[in-house]
């Protein structure tokens, strides 16, 4: 339960702070004195986004800050869940700062907007008269019910494993796309990796086959120049070795008359040397060099196929073309394995489907067996409210489709009067039917939600007299069994409240300021006196106030 709300620089307030005590906590006002304002400043600590417009003062930081006794709600997993710190004193703080940033706090600890948001629906239900609205919509009547059914485990299971089905069916889809995409390419790609195959690239070596196809295609010239380098270097007359072979004789006789000539004759012993071995190897690559058309024709072959290769990927060497074929293997063989992909991915949306459809099927039996009772509840309390001929009719429908809220669609039927036909709840109820309606709803998951705080903003428009008394008498026995607080202009209503505070604005330095008074049993007397008739109190008006609050 909110045990005090303190609240600096937002819209007309200045400074407040209020006190609330267990049971029923009625706040009174007239209309445009502020009563909203005190919505709003507790929807910033329960995670609304902020507004700079809100502030009273621009120039000053706004400070909103809630205090909650939750001890015995069992809420330690919800903060555990939302990684913020627990205490069973918990302080919500909102700042909004003159630059418009905001920051705000959970026991001191630094917390995000969202994580507000995930812990507020644990803290406090604010009805506003705009909630009574959501009496219409399909999904809020399906909580109700779920509500009673106690299906939260059940829901909780089927978002996940709709989670799951979702995700897995949108991967097969992709994954039939990416094979159909596959598909047009599969023919070309095996076609050029093929080629590749074909060509047998791990075994060439373009630079040693170029200098192949060089030397077949000049053997003859190449036969001619050896030769004639052999001659030249061999020839008995003329030749560079036997020439050089006379001049070391010669040098060998002056060896001894100094080193100089020594190192002369080294040095033309080891040009000997070197020419003796060129001489050799000239004379065996002589002999390898051989014409021979059938291998040139090969050579060039292969040479032919390489370079269209590299032409046609617009590469330059055998390792990139390697590359381009290790590429094309790889993608082949994915687009081949994609139809094992797909039939396992198939089975699985299978199998996910049937869960789904399983645990569907439970929460809409679950459904069925507590809506009898629900409206058996709903139909008391309207008749103790004025409208003992209100009847329901809850048409729910399982269907084939996977909702959000699961497998069934609902419509809600309504009549007020006896003998009229049902219609849809939003079209035949009248305002203070819907007002009236939505408290009984209320009521009636008070018995089965553990909410610590509830708020009424004006639940009872369009009710008065004795209504008035019964609406009252049903908030009264809501606020045993937890907090409540109401914001209402009826005396009736107003006369219950273990706790009365009222909401009035005072000019203070020619600025209208909203301000907070928590009234004595006088006070609440002259209170409930003015709403039953007007500001100009008659005995009458205080003796009738006097009644309701005995």
């Amino acid at each position: 339960m909110i045990t005090s709300l303190s609240i600096k620089n937002y819209a007309l307030i200045d400074d407040i702070r209020m006190d609330f005590k267990d049971g029923l906590t009625i706040i009174t006002g007239e209309t445009g004195a502020g009563k909203s304002i005190l919505l709003g400043a507790l929807a910033l600590v329960l995670g609304k986004r902020a507004d700079l417009n809100s502030m009273k003062d621009a120039s000053k930081k706004c400070v909103i800050e809630a205090e909650f006794a939750i001890k015995k709600f069992n809420l330690q997993p919800i903060f555990e869940e939302n990684d913020l710190d627990y205490d069973a004193q918990t302080i919500i703080r909102r700042e909004i700062l003159p630059s418009g940033k905001s920051r705000a706090f959970v026991n001191d600890t630094p917390v995000t907007v969202a994580q507000l948001q995930a812990l507020g629906p644990y803290l406090v239900d604010i009805h506003s008269q705009h909630e009574t609205l959501s009496l219409a919509q399909e999904q809020y009547q399906l909580q109700v019910i779920d509500t009673l059914a106690q299906n939260t485990s059940l829901k909780s299971i089927y978002v996940q494993k709709l989670k799951e089905y979702r995700a897995t069916a949108n991967t097969l889809e992709t994954t039939k796309i990416q094979k159909s995409e596959a598909s047009k390419e599969l023919d070309y790609n095996t076609f050029l990796f093929t080629e590749l195959e074909e060509a047998g690239l791990e075994h060439i070596d373009q630079e040693a086959l170029e200098e192949r196809y060089e030397m077949l295609s000049h053997a003859e010239e190449i036969q001619e120049t050896l030769s004639k380098t052999i001659q030249l270097l061999s020839d008995e007359q003329i030749g560079t070795l036997e020439t050089a072979k006379e001049a070391r004789s010669a040098l060998s006789q002056l060896k001894n008359y100094g080193s100089v000539y020594q190192t002369l004759w080294e040095r033309l012993n080891s040009v000997i040397i070197e020419l003796d071995d060129l001489l050799e190897e000239t004379e065996q690559i002589t002999t390898s060099v051989e014409a021979d058309p059938n291998e040139l024709l090969q050579v060039n072959e292969k040479l032919q196929t390489l370079h269209k290769l590299q032409q046609k990927h617009q590469v330059a060497t055998v390792s990139e073309l390697l590359a381009i074929k290790n590429t094309l293997e790889t993608s082949i063989n994915d687009t081949n394995t994609l139809d094992a992909r797909i039939e396992a991915l198939e089975k699985e949306v299978n199998g996910l489907e049937k869960e789904v459809t399983a645990v569907g099927n439970d929460i809409h039996s679950s459904r069925e067996q507590v809506i009898p009772k629900l409206q058996e509840k709903l139909e008391v309390i309207l008749a103790k409210l004025g409208l003992p001929h209100a009847r329901f009719d809850f048409k729910l429908s399982a269907t084939e489709h996977f909702r959000e809220t699961g497998t069934d669609t609902l419509e809600l039927l309504f009549t007020a009067n006896k003998g009229t036909t049902k219609g849809p709840i939003k079209k035949v109820a009248s305002g203070g039917e819907m007002s009236r309606i939505m408290l009984a709803v209320k009521a009636v998951l008070a018995q089965y939600q553990t909410l610590p705080t509830l708020i009424f903003d004006e639940i009872d428009t369009g009710v008065s007299g004795e209504i008035a008394h019964k609406m009252a008498e049903i908030m009264d026995g809501m606020s045993r069994g937890m907090q409540l607080v109401s914001i209402t202009h009826l005396p009736q209503i107003a006369s219950k409240g273990a706790q009365h505070i009222k909401v009035y604005k005072k000019d203070v330095d020619q600025v209208t300021e909203t301000r907070l008074k928590t009234l004595s049993q006088e006070e609440r007397i002259v209170e409930i006196a003015q709403m039953i008739g007007g500001k100009n109190v008659t005995d009458s008006a205080l003796a009738h106030a006097k009644e309701l609050l005995n």
